[in-house]
């Protein structure tokens, strides 16, 4: 079974528990955490996946380390290292914020433009392109893109807007192409 399924699982799972019990910003704060923990020391991961380490002892620094959380996300953590699937942490994270976006009416946009937007300008895209995808809100993510020469391209999970000058003059190449035969 692939790791993205696997993980979607895990955060499914998680995240029903966190319905039950009224914590689902709650326990998306602590993953938060967890997610900066482990994107801030990539040796955890070396020593979760080392061979001659116990899973016992791997459970115990788990424990340890984060022992201010709550018991839903700790005992999350230790069945992942119990099942030796420790590469997928980061990937069970992800899937549960994604679910609280989606319970909340967002999604996550990226959004290419050859120059940084302004928060204006990225509510304004948040407000024309949500309703588009049958959402409230976008969380937009900007990337830098010199090659589209001008305007914007919009990824919201896997369809694409694009609005860009190098994609018009794309589309008008195909065209002129095509109606050449």
């Amino acid at each position: 079974m692939s790791n993205s399924i696997v993980a979607k699982r895990y955060a499914q799972a998680l995240f029903q528990l966190a319905e039950d019990h009224l914590k689902v910003d709650q326990i998306g704060e602590e993953l938060e955490t967890v997610r900066e923990v482990f994107r801030e020391n990539p040796s955890i991961y070396t020593f979760l996946k080392h061979p001659k380490i116990t899973t016992a002892e791997k459970k115990r620094v788990v424990t340890k380390s984060f022992q201010a959380l709550s018991a839903e996300v700790l005992n999350t953590l230790k069945l992942i290292v119990d099942r030796h699937r420790e590469d997928i942490i980061l990937e069970v994270i992800e899937e549960y914020m994604s679910k609280i976006s989606d319970q909340k009416g967002v999604a996550q946009a990226t959004v290419y433009s050859v120059r940084k937007l302004s928060d204006k300008e990225k509510q304004q895209i948040s407000k024309t392109f949500a309703s588009k995808v049958g959402k409230q809100s976008l969380n937009i993510t900007n990337n830098i893109d010199s090659s589209l020469l001008g305007g914007i391209r919009v990824r919201i999970g896997n369809r694409i807007f694009d609005g860009s000058v190098s994609g018009k003059l794309n589309r008008m190449e195909r065209e002129l192409v095509s109606n050449k035969r």
